[in-house]
């Protein structure tokens, strides 16, 4: 075993020879959206990504399937695997069986199984001090999806994040294997934050985050949080930075926006000063959403928070 839990990585590797590892993940949730093809596209371009954010390419999956078959129709069933089948396919991915059971609510997602050269995983393990922290997507998809649930989000939003979350983070495995990138984390559940926390305390590193430098979906966004569409996730990520950050003097809606849960978020990556550039060029190339420097690696602090955010 090269990567276990212990380092909060996105998932585990196990060697299989001296050049190749398997890199395993599983991930599946309750829908976000109301239409059942866009609902499967979301939950496997997440569940996919964690083997890119490793350096891998998926190879397997397996469904993961939960429904209340009084409420749902075989139909719609049919209809979220279909959207998981299609973005699987979409990377070359075979989806070969899987798993369904009655369940009081729908859960839908992918075991999946990919392969690594043992040389080229972006583990959380592997950021170095002096490395610069590049997003590729923008946060905001936890307040977008309850602004949506709550009938409040415009329709051109709900169109814009549900295309932002379908859309898979295959640019990590790219850059791995040009090793313009050692350490790497998809941004989800735990907030930008919350992710940078495991990768920070993983590699005996702190950060120092620009919040003006990220990226945000849209200046909806913040009206939304002004609505109080914030996500118990989110509330609780922002919670939890209490004793690992130091907010400075940053808003508190740029706080809620930088620990706001992700679905199917992009990827945080720690590059080399000598490989900005190319990196930014490849991002900008594959049309990733953004390709946002917001940040970077500094040495290990002795006393005090392991991330500092330098609002203004």
């Amino acid at each position: 075993m090269l990567v276990s839990s212990k380092t909060f990585d996105d998932a585990g590797v196990y060697r299989l020879d001296r050049n190749r590892a398997l890199v395993q993940t599983v991930d599946f949730f309750t829908p976000i959206v109301d239409d059942p093809f866009s609902y499967g596209q979301i939950a496997a371009a997440n569940s996919l990504s964690d083997i890119f954010a490793m350096g891998g390419r998926p190879l397997t999956a397996l469904n993961i399937v939960g429904f209340p078959t009084d409420l749902v129709s075989p139909r719609v069933i049919s209809s979220i695997l279909r959207g998981g089948l299609a973005k699987a396919a979409e990377v070359g991915c075979v989806i070969i069986g899987g798993h369904s059971i009655r369940n009081p609510e729908p859960i839908y997602g992918l075991a999946v199984t990919g392969v690594v050269d043992v040389r080229l995983v972006t583990t959380n393990a592997n950021a170095r001090p002096g490395d610069l922290l590049v997003l590729t997507k923008p946060l905001g998809t936890g307040i977008a999806t309850t602004g949506v649930k709550r009938g409040v989000a415009s329709r051109a939003l709900q169109k814009k994040v549900i295309a932002l979350m379908s859309k898979v983070n295959t640019i990590g495995a790219e850059l791995a294997e040009r090793r313009l990138v050692r350490a790497a984390t998809d941004v989800t559940g735990y907030g930008l934050i919350g992710h940078l926390v495991s990768l920070c305390r993983a590699s005996a590193v702190s950060a120092e985050i620009d919040p003006d430098a990220v990226p945000m979906i849209s200046d909806e966004i913040t009206d939304l949080i002004e609505q109080g569409c914030i996500p118990g996730g989110s509330r609780e990520n922002l919670f939890a930075t209490t004793v690992a950050v130091d907010w400075g003097s940053t808003g508190e809606q740029r706080r809620i926006l930088l620990t706001d849960a992700q679905t199917s978020g992009g990827l945080l990556l720690c590059v080399a000063e000598a490989n900005l550039q190319s990196v930014l060029m490849i991002l900008r190339k594959a049309g990733t959403p953004s390709a946002a420097l917001i940040g970077k690696i500094v040495p290990r602090r002795r006393r005090g928070p392991l991330i500092c955010i330098s609002g203004e």
